[in-house]
């Protein structure tokens, strides 16, 4: 399969991976063939991007049932309460993330982090697929800081329920496409109390997911919020959820801004180490997630245009490439691959 951006989508292509809607129903199945009419109704819903079949890639897959059955239920769950929590209407936290718990239970155990990250996001499920994602990018990232099991939890748990306290926050200061006024920004800035205030009230959260998802925001050189608290002062697992908050929303198109390049996201979080992250932590990212996800086409500085088919550990913007099509003419050709570990000499220019 490969991931092609809706716009180099064309009718008869294979959808290879499930659509969802907020409450975790499937909105398109794998398997359906794509007509000019359902591209037309994703580019409304303001889907980006689509995985396609090609059996030239057919090696390439990201589609895992079991994750994709704990994420609909997970969706689902956290739809119900974010609707209660709107209107005031009482939670029970703990029947309701159960869900939440068998999906980190997965990823746990047999999670693998190149099929797991990648989620077509649309208008509609943004909030519930960025909080599913920015847990599930948590605690990989958390495996890899050797957490325990039952921090693992924790960290899945808080980085799911980070946002909460959005809820307590008028739709239309959160939905703004302008710049916010001083006033609406500190509203903004409160959510991370209302969220602990929320999470308080339910004995089965514990302190420590409290904890983080109040400290969420924090930076380690004090220029963060509600506190401005620094360094070890923030709780490891705020400081995990933190980075993987960051940067899963900048991946992705909002109201009031374009998402940004793979490169630049990443960078982002690179460039942040020692003032936004700390360095451990960030030395840690670059150990667990790849720059370019598999699937996705790559302009290359030779003019090739090729689609990443397997990550290099440790080099995380040096993939493989395989290359389809002719540079120039876009016609097929006999397929053939670039270990950009081995080629040092071609760089990546764009995602295309």
């Amino acid at each position: 399969m490969r991931l092609e951006f809706i716009n180099r989508v064309v009718p008869g292509d294979i959808l290879a991976k499930s659509i969802f809607t907020s409450d975790g129903k499937v909105l398109l199945r794998a398997g359906i063939e794509i007509t000019e009419q359902y591209i037309s109704k994703l580019k409304e819903l303001e889907v980006l991007y689509l995985y396609v079949e090609d059996d030239r890639l057919s090696d390439i897959c990201v589609e895992d049932e079991k994750l994709n059955e704990l994420k609909q239920g997970t969706m689902k769950n956290m739809s119900i309460i974010i609707k209660k929590l709107m209107v005031n209407d009482r939670v029970d936290l703990k029947s309701s993330l159960d869900k939440v718990e068998e999906l980190m239970e997965y990823i746990i155990e047999i999670g693998d982090v190149n099929k797991s990250l990648i989620d077509i996001k649309t208008h509609d499920n943004y909030t519930y697929m960025h909080s599913i994602d920015t847990s599930i990018m948590s605690v990989f990232l958390g495996i890899n800081m050797e957490l325990d099991k039952e921090q693992l939890k924790n960290l899945g748990l808080a980085a799911i329920l980070h946002d909460i306290g959005k809820t307590k926050i008028d739709a239309a200061i959160i939905n703004k496409a302008g710049g916010l006024t001083e006033e609406e920004l500190e509203e903004i800035k409160m959510h991370p109390i209302y969220g602990a205030e929320i999470l308080k009230k339910d004995l089965y959260i514990p302190e420590e997911v409290v904890k983080a998802v109040f400290q969420h925001h924090e930076r380690i050189d004090g220029k963060g919020y509600p506190k401005g608290i620094i360094g070890n002062e923030i709780s490891k697992l705020a400081q995990l959820v933190s980075l993987c908050d960051i940067y899963d929303a900048v991946s992705n198109d909002r109201s009031y801004r374009k998402r940004f390049a793979p490169y630049e996201a990443y960078e982002l979080i690179l460039t942040g180490s020692g003032t936004r992250f700390d360095q451990k932590i960030v030395k840690v990212f670059k150990q667990t997630f790849a720059v370019y996800p598999l699937g996705c086409c790559l302009k290359l500085s030779n003019g090739v245009e090729g689609y990443v088919i397997r990550q290099n550990k440790g080099f995380p913007d040096r993939p493989v490439i395989r290359v389809l099509y002719d540079a120039k003419t876009r016609k097929p050709i006999p397929f053939y691959e670039i270990d950009l570990l081995n080629n040092i000499n071609i760089g990546v220019i764009d995602t295309v």
